[in-house]
């Protein structure tokens, strides 16, 4: 059972954010869920709506929140999250990240509740250390295409911690390393899905660049857990939550390829600009605090997410053909 009574999740239609109030229902948890569906969707927790202490709000945190009743746990998960999404919604993706965390925060900060920000491994950028610890800085680049939510994320950790040292509010950190699973959106730029939908098809995996470049992906189960565990502990974070295991992209797309049973190629795409060469999480500080690690292998993941993917109805799932 969780020691949370009531949590509220803002972003809680989203992909993540769905887990999570799921996650948080099985444990005994009441959720309200506030979003807005600029990226997430209903769909994501019909399956929820009828549960005993399920809310379902459509609510935009960059304006002003306001919950009534007890709330002992904040989990701010609200923003846009793949490229293709924040470079369509720039300015969102800025509000979401500053405004829309001082609204969450000082939900937070009334009710005394213990607060949990989503933050990114996009804090690092393009990082210059490797693979990379809470303690690095990074590297980014804040006029560049990637800097409405590198910079959005990175604010909004400055914010999370002036709110603990200024008014005292329980507060955590965790960077969310790359994930993938069940309830990513089709469309939503991102490679795992855009290669799964593209096998599918039996369509050319598009990579970019010269797909060397790395990436550590970890099911959405597991970080999930990881993101909970920090919940429940006292730890102000930064916290990263991800995988040690790295891949090149290259790699990624050829075992979905044989994942999926298709008959698909790559095709090589330009580059992205400010995409990141290497991504790997330094995961000592959890595994030590909390015992946490991951516990779904790729091999297990993948296989889960490309079947979610293959159920889908046509009219969702704009892969397939006539």
């Amino acid at each position: 059972m969780s020691e949370f009574e009531r949590a509220v999740v803002t972003g809680g239609a989203g992909f993540l954010g769905s887990w999570l109030c799921e996650r948080l229902l099985d444990e005994g948890t009441e959720v309200l869920c506030l979003d807005n569906f600029l990226t997430g969707t209903p769909t994501n927790v019909a399956h929820l709506v009828e549960r005993p202490g399920f809310r379902l709000v459509r609510c935009d945190v960059t304006d002003y929140v306001h919950v009534p009743g007890p709330v002992d746990l904040v989990l701010h998960f609200a923003s846009p999250a793949s490229p293709i999404d924040y470079l369509r919604l720039p300015i969102a993706t800025m509000k979401v990240g500053s405004i829309g965390t001082l609204h969450a925060l000082g939900l937070a900060k009334d009710k005394g509740a213990r607060f949990v920000l989503a933050s990114t491994s996009e804090a690092y950028g393009d990082p210059l250390v490797h693979p990379q610890p809470e303690t690095y800085w990074g590297n980014v680049n804040p006029v560049g295409p990637r800097g409405v939510y590198d910079e959005a994320k990175r604010f909004a950790e400055a914010l999370t911690t002036a709110y603990r040292t200024a008014h005292g509010v329980d507060t955590g950190i965790v960077r969310i390393f790359n994930t993938y699973g069940p309830r990513m959106r089709v469309d939503d730029g991102r490679a795992i899905p855009t290669f799964i939908c593209q096998a599918l098809a039996d369509q050319p995996l598009t990579v970019t660049g010269d797909g060397r470049q790395t990436r550590s992906v970890c099911f959405v189960e597991d970080t999930v857990r990881g993101v909970l565990a920090l919940a429940a502990s006292d730890l102000a974070g930064p916290v990263n939550v991800g995988t040690p295991d790295e891949m090149t992209v290259l790699e990624i797309a050829r075992e979905i390829i044989l994942a999926a049973g298709s008959s698909s190629d790559v095709s090589f795409i330009p580059a992205v600009v400010d995409d990141p060469r290497v991504r790997r999480p330094d995961t000592t500080l959890i595994e030590t605090a909390l015992g946490w690690r991951p516990a779904v292998d790729w091999p297990t993941g993948i296989k889960q997410t490309i079947e979610w993917f293959r159920a889908l109805q046509p009219e969702e799932a704009g892969y397939r053909s006539e």
